[in-house]
């Protein structure tokens, strides 16, 4: 049976990918929240939906998922978990320029959610000797 050893100590790698699991899972929550709360009681849709959120949300997966997905690419020379981070932040880049509502939420939503399928893959690829 093949063991994959885990590092007593995560490295920088690790913690950034991790860190884009928890960005990706704050932002889904995010537009869930906004659509069901300014959909159901009426309120906060100015706080919610401004544009800032999702402009530095996307500028910080951009920045951890270059460093992390790239830095894992290199390490374990596999393309699928960059193609697969890539094709989310298109989506997410495309949430930008969709009109507030429900085609945003759902551009961002696939985004987030192939980003995190990302992170993961590159947490799971064992480095290349």
């Amino acid at each position: 049976m093949h063991r994959v050893s885990i590092p007593a100590k995560p490295t920088i790698r690790t913690r950034l990918d991790r860190a884009g699991l928890i960005l990706s899972g704050v932002c889904a929550a995010h537009c869930l929240a906004s659509v069901l709360i300014i959909s159901g009681l009426g309120i906060g849709g100015q706080f919610l939906l401004d544009p800032i959120w999702h402009e530095i949300g996307l500028m910080l997966a951009l920045f951890i998922a270059a460093i992390a997905i790239g830095w894992g690419a290199l390490r374990h020379r596999r393309a699928v978990p960059f193609v697969v981070a890539m094709m989310g932040l298109t989506f997410m880049g495309g949430a930008l320029a969709a009109p507030h509502g429900m085609e945003e939420m759902i551009l961002t939503v696939i985004g987030v959610a192939l980003v995190s399928v990302g992170h993961v893959l590159n947490l799971r690829a064992p480095a290349k000797a």
